[in-house]
């Protein structure tokens, strides 16, 4: 079991570590969180946030191609997709029930499905099954992903995609999912637009464009686990639903003053 996360001795690169990414991903998922909950006001917690899913979308895929089982990965996915609904629905919705909106993990599940079914056609070796294959998969999971309204929506799906299209460290992986993630980012999510003013000229910045900035942490991985254990893994997962309970807690404790 390696615990050095941060340094890759052999080569004498930097490098990032999955489970440094995971701590990561995790931090800037809850810096989101507090400005959604707690702090409203410091919009700079949610320009952070923007680059959680990303890193998330990234390890997912890395998950998939690691897995000694697709079939327990998945099912520990969707355990903890039902175990952090209910917290998700309280976060945003403020009820027990709020079917307009699912947490994110439903989203992960959605795309590996997907991925899982390609790669499933792929092995059978034959081009152009799994092109026709890959168009509808891509096609179904970001209709599905709008329709059922899980976090990010179809384009969340379609980031996911995007990391298993272009999974690797060639120049062209590595030019696709910047491409790709701008699109997707920009051009698809869009939203909120900071005017600023940069060597005198004034131009308009995406908030959701700064999710483009996941992909230094996640150019930065270069294969290598990290710290790994059984807590280790079952507290990642934990995390989610448990930091979101505990955020509605103290909202509600909060405004009972």
């Amino acid at each position: 079991m390696s615990t050095n996360n941060l340094s890759t001795p052999a080569s004498g690169r930097f490098s990032l570590s999955a489970a440094a990414l995971h701590i990561l991903a995790m931090v800037l998922m809850l810096m989101d969180h507090l400005w959604a909950t707690l702090l409203p006001a410091q919009d700079w917690l949610t320009c952070a946030g923007r680059l959680a899913f990303p890193i998330f979308a990234f390890m997912a895929v890395e998950g998939y191609f690691h897995t000694h089982s697709f079939r327990k990965y998945a099912l520990r996915l969707a355990l903890f997709a039902v175990l952090s609904e209910v917290p998700f629905d309280l976060m945003y919705g403020g009820t027990w029930f709020y079917p307009v909106h699912q947490n994110v993990i439903w989203t992960l599940l959605l795309g590996l499905l997907g991925i899982h079914l390609m790669e499933t056609v792929r092995k059978k070796q034959k081009t152009w099954l799994y092109l026709l294959t890959a168009l509808l998969v891509v096609l179904i999971g970001t209709v599905l992903g709008t329709l059922s309204m899980v976090d990010y929506y179809g384009t969340g799906v379609l980031t996911i995609f995007i990391f298993y299209f272009f999974r690797g460290r060639k120049w062209w992986c590595l030019a696709g999912q910047l491409l790709t993630l701008y699109w997707v980012n920009v051009e698809l999510l869009g939203g909120l637009m900071y005017p600023i003013c940069l060597f005198g000229m004034d131009i308009e910045l995406c908030q959701q464009g700064l999710a483009l900035l996941a992909l230094i942490p996640i150019w930065l991985y270069r294969g290598r686990q990290g710290y790994h254990s059984k807590t280790f893994q079952l507290s990642c997962y934990a995390f989610y639903p448990v930091h979101m309970l505990i955020l509605v807690l103290i909202l509600n404790y909060v405004n009972s003053f």
